[in-house]
């Protein structure tokens, strides 16, 4: 069978350097899990390598033709073949209770939206590795401070360990893409769960670097927050200033607020 045509609207770059796969690979650790999911296997180059991890791997496929691909060049006994959309994928439904980790060169168009699909199911991914493109990669990796961190620095960073792992030339995909790429790695902190409204928490991420450039009292004036709490000194800062403890923080004494007046 010829090889699987990349198509545009599913963001395909498919991996064919073997070392870059090994390395991916290898960047699993089988600590607090057994099963493994990759995501947007294509032709199975990283997956070749990951039946060698774990004889617990699974992995899923939204595209018909690679689909086809890996039933003719693999078997059932190697991994389990989820056909569909991983965006769409119930894991408490498929996986049960059972940790694992979330592995894949990921579609840069959907690379965003699997991250915060991670950070909502992190009480069942303890770690997770992938391929990025490279500026997504140092955002999500940036600490505070600079114009590079924003929401998916603070929202990742909140509950993974981030590590940009290695960096890598657009040549070792076919078709080529037009930008560098980057494997972060995330492994899950020991505190996952925060003591605060996480729906507010988000909210206020996400306004705050809306608009990077005004201040926090500027930015945030759609939130319910009382004329003395908003006379802090934090009101005074650019999102960039805070961390994620910091922003908790805020949640919290917002949370508090709005239940004692």
């Amino acid at each position: 069978m010829k090889a699987v045509r990349a198509k545009k609207k599913l963001g395909q770059h498919f991996l064919v350097d073997l070392n870059i796969a090994q390395k991916l690979a290898d960047t699993l650790t089988f600590n607090n899990y057994d099963s493994v999911l990759e995501v947007g296997p294509g032709m199975g180059v990283l997956t070749q390598f990951l039946i060698q991890k774990t004889a617990h791997l699974h992995v899923i496929e939204i595209d018909s033709e690679s689909v086809l691909y890996l039933k003719k060049h693999y078997t059932d006994e190697q991994f389990k073949l989820i056909e569909g959309d991983f965006l769409k994928l119930n894991l408490q439904e498929y996986f049960t209770t059972k940790p694992l980790a979330l592995i894949g060169n990921f579609p840069y168009n959907i690379s965003t939206q699997i991250l915060f699909k991670t950070i909502e199911n992190r009480s069942q991914i303890p770690f997770f590795a992938g391929m990025f493109q490279k500026e997504v990669a140092e955002r999500i990796c940036e600490p505070p401070g600079s114009k590079k961190y924003g929401i998916l620095s603070v929202l990742t960073q909140l509950f993974y360990d981030t590590k940009l792992l290695f960096t890598i030339p657009p040549t070792v995909f076919k078709p080529p893409p037009k930008v560098e790429s980057a494997v972060i790695q995330l492994i899950r902190k020991e505190q996952f769960n925060l003591d605060c409204d996480e729906t507010l928490l988000f909210q206020l991420v996400k306004l705050s670097f809306q608009q990077r450039r005004k201040t926090l009292r500027n930015s945030l004036k759609m939130v319910n927050i009382s004329e003395k709490l908003r006379e802090d000194a934090i009101f005074d800062l650019r999102p960039e200033k805070l961390s994620g403890a910091d922003f908790v923080q805020l949640a919290k004494r917002i949370g508090h607020d709005t239940i004692s007046h």
